[in-house]
């Protein structure tokens, strides 16, 4: 297999050997995947944080609310995470094992992130090798948490609901959520820049490449049981 098929995104969320049959069917294997998944996730997020060249909508507003509280950047996503969940009340959403276990890994891994990876302000090269990097990452981790079926993140879900509850597109919804989101970080004083423009334009690339590698992964996995 060449780089070039390899390296092909997936249209699709592929179903593997580890996916759940139902948002609470938690098993030893799919729960030390979703835990990778999200840990990676948690630490790409950071490694923005700390390229200081911009963050992912949502660490912006975390960063500005950190600004304004005793909270730290963790407990900042954490006390968001915790608000959009309850946005899901009024929606009919219904939170999974994933859903829950999202809220605590990525809030921890991003502030073990940002306590872990240097903060960069000078070297330009090292600063877009963590924004790529970072990107990368995520995608990685974006890619094994969904795979695992356990329930969508409280961002998603509020996406998902919204969508459900009002019938507008979801690209639309979700597009608008992270306007709002991105505004009123940046207004009390998240970090925004490039490699928040860079975010927005390869995230979705970078999530559906994984997508296929985890694809290949998993015929990889079938392939060696037969």
């Amino acid at each position: 297999m060449d780089i070039k098929t390899l390296l092909q995104p997936h249209r699709t969320i592929p179903r593997t050997s580890w996916t759940a049959p139902s948002q609470w069917s938690v098993t030893i294997p799919r729960f030390l995947i979703l835990i990778f998944g999200l840990s990676i996730f948690g630490f790409g997020e950071s490694l923005l944080v700390q390229s200081t060249l911009g963050n992912t909508p949502w660490a912006v507003l975390a960063q500005g609310l950190s600004k304004h509280s005793p909270l730290s950047l963790g407990w900042s996503m954490f006390a968001i995470s915790i608000v959009v969940l309850l946005g899901w009340i009024p929606l009919k959403q219904r939170p999974g094992f994933g859903t829950l276990t999202n809220i605590v890994i990525i809030s921890f891994t991003i502030q073990l992130g940002t306590d872990i990876f240097p903060i960069e302000y000078h070297n330009m090269w090292i600063r877009l090798a963590y924004v790529f990097g970072g990107i990368i990452i995520i995608g990685c981790g974006s890619s094994f948490y969904i795979t695992c079926g356990l329930g969508p993140g409280p961002r998603d879900g509020l996406m998902t609901g919204i969508h459900r509850v009002t019938g507008i597109r979801v690209s639309r919804v979700r597009l608008s959520i992270e306007i709002v989101v991105f505004s009123v970080g940046w207004f009390i004083g998240g970090r925004v820049g490039i490699g928040t423009l860079f975010f927005a334009l390869f995230i979705g690339n970078s999530i559906a490449i994984w997508l296929g590698l985890v694809r290949h992964l998993e015929n990889a996995i079938q392939h060696w049981r037969r």
